[in-house]
């Protein structure tokens, strides 16, 4: 029986898929909501030092030490990055990898890097006033709708409040070291699909078409896509839906 290994994105931790596992759970699922070092209840092992090795190697041995095989590996946004990392390493104990509103971080690349100039200057200030020189707090709603461009739409203001006062500071070196991927043959030929939310297909369609470098690799055979409209957090705007999506996975990859 497959099991769903979620990694959150930036800033949350394993409560952020809470809703979504609920409802896959009820229909049978085995599911892991994966909360990486330092955020969430895992607060305490926060360090200057963390990086985005340290994440990719703890998710790799929740899947190890657990035995688990195949496993459905879902990220989200930046959970794409270390989602990458943990495919590259075990490509054997995965049967799909599933993106949601992230991609394939191309090896040499930090998830800095997919940031615009004015995105990056607005990092490297909240760092330097409000997280000590190297934690990344998670802006305010106002400030990832504006300074940051992430959609909030579809999120009521209880789930933004919960958003807000959940969210853990994040270190900055795990979105300032490059991801190095050896890519396999194993890697690359694994199922991938894209849940696309906050951007359109049609427009995912004319980057990969432009070869842009951040969409090449979905050109590959082995991805497939899903559109999920509504904005970047679908796991607190359509949380039943994306369940849904996700539940269907094995089939369409099959």
């Amino acid at each position: 029986m497959s099991t769903y290994v979620l990694i959150p994105g930036a800033w949350l931790g394993g409560w952020t898929w809470e809703g979504v596992a609920e409802a896959m759970r009820a229909q049978g699922s085995q599911v892991l909501s994966v909360t990486l070092p330092g955020l969430g209840d895992r607060v305490a092992e926060a360090s200057p030092e963390l990086d985005i090795e340290d994440y990719v190697t703890d998710v790799v041995d929740q899947i190890v030490g657990r035995d688990l095989d195949d496993v459905i590996l879902v990220g989200h946004s930046f959970g794409g990055v270390v989602a990458s990392g943990v495919a590259d390493r075990i490509p054997d104990r995965l049967s799909t990898v599933v993106y949601i509103d992230s991609g394939p971080m191309p090896s040499g690349s930090s998830y800095m890097d997919l940031l615009e100039g004015p995105q990056v200057e607005f990092i490297g200030r909240i760092v330097d006033e409000r997280g000590h020189g190297w934690l990344i707090p998670m802006p305010s709603p106002e400030e990832l709708g504006t300074d940051f461009q992430a959609s909030l739409e579809g999120i009521d203001e209880a789930g933004l409040d919960r958003m807000r006062k959940m969210a853990t500071p994040q270190p900055l070196g795990t979105w300032t070291q490059p991801l190095v991927r050896r890519r396999s043959e194993k890697t690359t030929a694994l199922p991938k699909v894209l849940i696309a939310t906050s951007l359109p297909l049609t427009l995912v369609d004319q980057l990969i078409a432009g070869d842009h470098p951040w969409f090449a690799e979905l050109s590959g055979p082995e991805w497939s896509f899903e559109e999920l409209p509504t904005g970047h957090w679908p796991m607190f705007s359509r949380p039943d839906d994306l369940a849904r999506l996700l539940l269907r996975v094995p089939a369409k990859v099959g």
